[in-house]
């Protein structure tokens, strides 16, 4: 039978916590894969904020979002994702749902273009501060390519030193192969 992938795992927790109506945050929208799962999961009702820096990764999501019949409620925004606290509505901090980072580049363009640790720890930072207590925070590292190694060591660092009184963290990982994708996972603690 096999276990989940990383990214299906990821996706199984964030719709444990998230559904119809929420607020949720796809950090990396890339190809749009997340985009549209979360899409999918929140409804009509719900809202997205899609992040990338690069307007093609946005465009192939709008291509994704289009071709699964379009998804109003999803905002993509060309910004790094250290940007997401001032750029989603107010009346969505601490009150989104679940957030989804897909690190490292974009498959299939320029592989000198991929998320640098210092962004990706200053977006985690305002990830916990936009979710609600019980949301979730999942991402998906990527030790096997150049830098991918640097910044999962830093956002284990990261989690491995989140006050337990502000959130758990748990790790997904394949111990037999050290450079095969793995999930890290915070869960916001209740009444936070």
């Amino acid at each position: 039978m096999g276990f989940l992938s990383v990214l299906s795992m990821a996706h199984k927790w964030i719709a444990e916590r998230a559904g119809s109506g929420d607020a949720v945050i796809d950090a990396t929208a890339g190809g749009g894969v997340d985009t549209l799962t979360l899409a999918e999961l929140v409804g009509p009702k719900g809202i997205v904020y899609a992040f990338d820096i690069q307007p093609s990764a946005l465009e192939r999501t709008r291509e994704r979002l289009e071709a699964a019949g379009g998804h109003p409620q999803v905002q993509l925004l060309l910004k790094d994702h250290a940007e997401m606290a001032d750029a989603i509505a107010s009346e969505h901090v601490g009150k989104t749902a679940a957030i989804m980072f897909n690190l490292g580049y974009l498959p299939g363009s320029d592989q000198s273009i991929v998320t640098q640790p210092a962004s990706t720890i200053e977006a985690l930072q305002a990830a916990i501060g936009l979710l609600r207590p019980g949301g979730i925070l999942t991402c998906v590292l990527y030790p096997g390519h150049p830098g991918g190694e640097l910044e999962a060591a830093a956002v284990e660092a990261w989690a491995s030193t989140l006050p337990q009184s502000l959130g758990q963290a748990v790790l997904y990982r394949q111990p037999q192969r050290s450079t095969a994708p793995y999930l890290i996972a915070v869960e916001k603690r209740k009444g936070v």
